[in-house]
């Protein structure tokens, strides 16, 4: 199940790339969803967060340097979110934090991604 989870996460991600302007984003949703992947049993069951999500976030954190980078990463997490059934949005707004990693912006289905800076 977690396999085709991953595999709609990575079509929903390529998607959101082919469909969504991203200026002079140097990351792509590619990087997003390989950094994120590690995270989606612990956003739908809850439980111990796994050590590659926390890395995966940080990793990504560090990535996206710029305002392009950060509104590009937001637009590819919403989208692949999206395509994940039984998300537990309050945990997935708790990962960053839990991680050590500071977010101007609460992860959520509604976020403007155009409001991220």
């Amino acid at each position: 199940m977690a396999k085709v989870a991953l595999l709609v996460v990575v079509c929903m991600a390529a998607v959101a790339v082919m469909l969504t302007p991203h200026a002079d984003a140097a990351i792509s949703c590619g990087q997003v969803v390989a950094s994120l992947s590690p995270c989606i049993s612990y956003v739908r069951q809850g439980g111990a967060i796994p050590a590659p999500c926390c890395s995966g976030i940080k990793s990504l954190n560090n990535q996206a340097t710029s305002t392009p980078d950060r509104q590009t990463a937001c637009n590819c997490i919403k989208s692949a979110a999206a395509a994940i059934n039984g998300i537990n949005y309050s945990l997935a707004g708790s990962l960053p934090s839990k991680c050590g990693v500071n977010l101007p912006y609460k992860i959520s289905p509604s976020i403007d991604c155009s409001t991220v800076h």
